[in-house]
C-alpha cells in the first residue's frame, strides 16, 4: 500500500516538473537540414533579393514584401534569412548557421510606376515555387515577368486619366459642358505630367506643373463664362479644378503607407508619407501658384461659400464605378482586377451614401466606414481570386477623395486677403479634408487587417507568422516570419517540400544566359 502511495507521488511529481520544465532530452537538438553550397545559397537570396525590390516597386506593401522574400528562401531550404526593407531597398542576408560564409544581398529599388499586373504575376510566382518550381524555372521566369511591358499603351492611360475627373464631375451632377471642361483641363494635366516624366523630372514639380496647368486651364474657361462665351457662361469652375486635383491624387498610395506604419515597418512608412507629402505639396504650390498668377492679369475665381453638392444618387454610383475602373486602369490593373475594383468602388460609396444620409454622421467617419467595407471584403475576394488586395481597396476608395474640399480650402487661403473669417473656413476645409483621408486611409488599412483571419479561415488553410525578435525601434522594418502553411484541400500525391538542391558548384551552373545577374540601369545581362 506504501509502494503503491509512492508510486503515485512520483507520478504526480512528474507530471508537474513536465508541466513546469520541458525535457531537453525528448527534443530533438538539430534540425534536418539540407546542405546547401554558397553558391546555390546566393543565386537562392539574389531571386528572393529581387522579387522582394519588384514587388516594392510596383506598390506591395513592405510586409508582403518581406514575408514574399521568406517564402521563396524557405522553400528553396534557407531558414535562417533575415530581410530588411526600406523605402528604396532591400537587403537579403543568411548567416549560415555557421557552417559558412555569411550571405548578404542588398538591391536599391528603382522607382517605378504601381503595376498591380505585375504584382499580381509576381505573387503567383511565389506561390507556384512554394509547390515544388525549381530554381532555374523560377529564375526565368521571374526574368520574363520583371522584363513584361506595362498593360496597357501610353495613349490609352492618358485617355483613361482625362475620363477620370469627368467621372468625379458625374458624381457632382455636372452638365455636358462641365463634362467637356472637365476632360480638357484633365487631359492637358496628364500630357503635362506623361511629358515631364519622358523627361526625367522629379514628381514634385510635375505635380507643381500640373496642378498650374489645371488652374490656369479652369480660369481661361471661367474668364470666357465671365464674357458671355456660350457654352462656357455657367461651367463651375471649383467643379472642374476639385476633379483634377482628385487625378493627380488618386495615383498617392495611401493604404500602403498607412499599412506599414500598422505593420511596424515605421522606415519604410515614414518614406512612403514623406513622398506623399512631398506630392500632395507639389499640387497645392501648384494652385497656389496658379490663383496669384491669374490676380495678376486681373481674372480669378468665384470662392465657392460651401462644399460642393453631389448629384443624385445614381449620378454618384455611377461617376463611382468609373472612377474606381479608370484608376485600375491607370495602375496596370488587368480584366479581372478591373471589375472587381468598380465593384468595389461601388460598395465603399454606398457605405459612405448611406451613413451621410440615412445616419447623418459626418463625412470623415463615413468616409472611414465606406473604406472599411469595400476593403473587409476586398480582401477576401482578392485572396480568392488570386489577385492584389491593395490593387482593389486602393482603386475602391478614390471616389471619396475630397478633392473639393482641398480646392475650396486653397481658394480661401488665397483670396482671404486681410479678412480673418474667408482664412478660418479656408482652414476649416484643409483640416476637414485632412479628416477625410486619415479616414480612408484607417479604414482601409483595417480592414486589410481583419480581412486577414477571415480570408484564412475561408480558404481553409492557415499561415502562421511568427515574428522574431527585432530591434525596438523597427528602423529598416527588418522583421521575420516562419511561414506554416497547411491545406485541408492538398494534393492526394505528395509535394516534395523543397526541390532538389545539387550538392556541388558545378551543377549549379545556370545554361540560360537570361538567368546571369542584370544591370538595373541597362535592363539586361551584365556582359
Amino acid at each position: 500500500m506504501t509502494d503503491h502511495r509512492v508510486s503515485r507521488a512520483r507520478r504526480m511529481l512528474a507530471g508537474m516538473k513536465h508541466a513546469v520544465w520541458s525535457d531537453p532530452a525528448r527534443r530533438a537538438m538539430t534540425d534536418s537540414m539540407p546542405i546547401i553550397d554558397d553558391a546555390m545559397a546566393q543565386r537562392i537570396i539574389d531571386l528572393a533579393m529581387r522579387v522582394a525590390a519588384v514587388m516594392l516597386s510596383v506598390g506591395a506593401s513592405a510586409k508582403e514584401v518581406t514575408l514574399a522574400a521568406l517564402r521563396v528562401t524557405s522553400a528553396y531550404g534557407l531558414r535562417s534569412v533575415h530581410v530588411d526593407v526600406t523605402f528604396n531597398s532591400v537587403t537579403v542576408s543568411d548567416h549560415r548557421d555557421g557552417a559558412g560564409r555569411p550571405i548578404t544581398l542588398m538591391q536599391v529599388v528603382q522607382s517605378a510606376q504601381t503595376d498591380h499586373a505585375k504584382l499580381q504575376r509576381v505573387q503567383a510566382l511565389v506561390n507556384d515555387i512554394e509547390t515544388g518550381l525549381t530554381l532555374p524555372d523560377a529564375i526565368v521566369r521571374f526574368h520574363i515577368i520583371r522584363r513584361t511591358p506595362f498593360l496597357y499603351r501610353i495613349p490609352v492611360v492618358l485617355l483613361v486619366q482625362a475620363i477620370l475627373p469627368v467621372a468625379v464631375a458625374v458624381m457632382f451632377g455636372g452638365s455636358w459642358v462641365i463634362l467637356l471642361s472637365v476632360f480638357i483641363a484633365a487631359f492637358g494635366v496628364a500630357a503635362t505630367q506623361y511629358l515631364l516624366a519622358r523627361a526625367r523630372v522629379p514628381l514634385f514639380f510635375s505635380q507643381i506643373a500640373g496642378a498650374v496647368v489645371l488652374t490656369g486651364i479652369t480660369v481661361l474657361i471661367s474668364t470666357l463664362g465671365s464674357a458671355g462665351v456660350d457654352p462656357f457662361v455657367d461651367v463651375r469652375s471649383s467643379l472642374v479644378v476639385s476633379a483634377g486635383i482628385i487625378l493627380m491624387l488618386a495615383g498617392l498610395a495611401v493604404v500602403g503607407a498607412a499599412q506599414d506604419a500598422i505593420d511596424g515597418f515605421t522606415l519604410t512608412a515614414g518614406g512612403r508619407i514623406l513622398d506623399l507629402t512631398v506630392a500632395t505639396m507639389g499640387v497645392v504650390l501648384g494652385i497656389l501658384v496658379g490663383l496669384e498668377a491669374a490676380r495678376h492679369f486681373g481674372v480669378g475665381l468665384e470662392l465657392p461659400s460651401e462644399a460642393l453638392e453631389l448629384g443624385a444618387a445614381p449620378g454618384q454610383a455611377i461617376g463611382a464605378v468609373l472612377i474606381a475602373g479608370a484608376v485600375a486602369v491607370i495602375n496596370g490593373a488587368g480584366i479581372r482586377i478591373l471589375f472587381i475594383s468598380a465593384a468595389l468602388g461601388l460598395l465603399a460609396w454606398l457605405g459612405s451614401y448611406l451613413l451621410t444620409d440615412v445616419t447623418g454622421v459626418p463625412v470623415a467617419a463615413a468616409s472611414f466606414g465606406g473604406a472599411l467595407i469595400a476593403s473587409l471584403i476586398g480582401s477576401v475576394v482578392a485572396d480568392r481570386l488570386k489577385v492584389p488586395s491593395v490593387a482593389v481597396t486602393t482603386a475602391a476608395i478614390v471616389p471619396m477623395v475630397p478633392g473639393s474640399y482641398v480646392f475650396r480650402g486653397l481658394l480661401g487661403v488665397v483670396e482671404s486677403g486681410t479678412d480673418p473669417t474667408t482664412l478660418m473656413h479656408g482652414f476649416d476645409a484643409l483640416f476637414s479634408a485632412a479628416m477625410i483621408g486619415i479616414g480612408l486611409a484607417a479604414g482601409a488599412t483595417l480592414g486589410l487587417f481583419l480581412g486577414s483571419p477571415l480570408r484564412a479561415r475561408i480558404g481553409g488553410r492557415r499561415v502562421a507568422l511568427r515574428s522574431k525578435p527585432r530591434s525596438v525601434s523597427g528602423a529598416g522594418g527588418t522583421a521575420g516570419f516562419e511561414v506554416v502553411p497547411t491545406h485541408r484541400d492538398a494534393p492526394t500525391k505528395p509535394v516534395p517540400s523543397q526541390p532538389e538542391v545539387p550538392p556541388t558548384v558545378a551543377e549549379t551552373s545556370d545554361p540560360h544566359p537570361i538567368t546571369k545577374p542584370y544591370d538595373e540601369e541597362q535592363d539586361g545581362p551584365v556582359p
